[in-house]
């Protein structure tokens, strides 16, 4: 029952095209075959009302995909009038266009009209076979090709589905990777601009000095997201943009016209170091060269981000460490304070689930939570990535 249920329950495909130049064509051309039969073909008795019956029936195939239930039930209910006057069945060729509307059925109904409308073709046949029209070998193979053009529309209509979910996966994948590419871009740089304001208005009284300095700092750290911004920008702009159309902008934006930048890498994570307080110690072991693109990004915004988390929330942290192994197989990254413990957080916040999620797609873990002081960050990512990770389960973390 509930897989019956499950047909009868099964939706429409979404916008179903509406009709185009070739369904006049198809039109066309089945009326043409049945003027050219009834023309030729003298030795079919009742041919004029065969010829008839498709001229009359033909433009159905104009609804096929937009009413398929409706044409079926017209086409193949209509076609017994002439049946029952003539005594037999329609043996014209150009009525093959009705295995056309069985088709569009499966290919574009809803579950419930597949059922009602199949039943109605089924009955035809079977209406047929008790006027003794059709005999039981033509019954048979009358079910083989129905049956055919039945399973032929469910298969293009699921294939269709199924790339339809997967274009859906993918724009949902690209949302994500977007989602935390902003996050970390955004949340690092302004994470530390208000650090820096904080501490610029603590001492602007006392120190004006060190409130120019928090000044200066502010404005580089704003540059710096500014640019990243640009560059994430570009990248989603490169694949729509034509190249005339990128060429024409020149004049207006001269740097989006330069190749695009690189993203991060490895060798990223040594511009964390920052002397001022909490101070930021950053120590790299191993050959950075050996450690493919993809991994290097993703470490690199990992430590970024594990590097904000600990500004935000570390409680009197004078010291932030990042280290990076370089090892055989993978690459190591900690990144510790030695602040207070943080508060637990209600729940994870974006910068560790985006953490979370770049180390499973590369294949690698990652954990964090509180160490001997403050806290903890450790992930392991392999050397070239792949797509076959997971992360580890029952991981904490502060919210970001």
């Amino acid at each position: 029952m509930s897989v019956i249920r499950s047909v009868w329950d099964e939706p429409r495909p979404v916008d179903p095209p509406v009709r185009v130049w070739r369904d006049w064509v198809l039109v066309a051309v089945v009326v043409s075959g049945a003027v050219i039969e009834g023309i030729t073909r003298s030795d079919v008795s009742g041919r004029w009302l065969e010829l008839a019956t498709v001229v009359v029936l033909a433009p159905t195939l104009l609804w096929r995909r937009t009413h398929p239930l409706p044409v079926v039930a017209v086409a193949f209910g209509a076609s017994a009038v002439p049946e029952l006057v003539l005594g037999r069945e329609l043996d014209f060729v150009s009525n093959v266009f009705m295995l056309v509307l069985a088709y569009a059925l499966f290919r574009w109904g809803s579950g419930r009209a597949m059922v009602l409308g199949g039943a109605v073709v089924l009955a035809k046949m079977g209406w047929n076979a008790a006027l003794g029209f059709l005999t039981l070998a033509d019954v048979g193979l009358g079910c083989l090709i129905l049956g055919s053009m039945f399973a032929l529309g469910l298969a293009l209509r699921y294939r269709s589905g199924a790339r339809r979910r997967e274009r859906e996966r993918m724009v949902l994948l690209e949302r994500e990777r977007l989602a935390r590419d902003l996050h970390d871009v955004v949340g690092h740089h302004i994470s530390a601009v208000a650090v820096r304001a904080q501490a610029g208005l603590a001492v602007s009284q006392t120190d004006p000095g060190a409130a120019a300095d928090a000044l200066r700092v502010i404005e580089e750290q704003a540059s710096r997201a500014l640019a990243e911004m640009r560059t994430l920008v570009r990248v989603l702009r490169s694949d729509e943009l034509r190249p005339e159309q990128r060429d024409g902008r020149a004049d207006q934006h001269a740097a989006d016209t330069d190749d695009l930048a690189p993203g991060p890498s490895l060798a990223d994570v040594e511009r964390l170091a920052d002397p001022t307080t909490p101070r930021v110690e950053v120590d790299v072991e191993g050959d950075p060269a050996r450690v493919s693109a993809a991994v290097g990004g993703a470490v690199q915004r990992i430590a970024q981000e594990s590097v904000t988390n600990a500004r935000r929330h570390a409680r009197g942290a004078t010291r932030i460490a990042v280290r990076v192994t370089v090892e055989e197989a993978s690459v190591r990254l900690r990144v510790s304070d030695d602040g207070g413990a943080p508060v637990p957080p209600s729940r994870d916040g974006y910068g560790l689930a985006g953490m979370r999620e770049r180390a499973a797609l590369l294949g690698g873990t990652l954990a964090a939570g509180p160490g001997a002081r403050g806290w903890t960050v450790e992930a392991v990512l392999p050397l070239s990535g792949g797509m076959t990770g997971g992360m580890t389960g029952g991981m904490t973390g502060s919210a970001a």
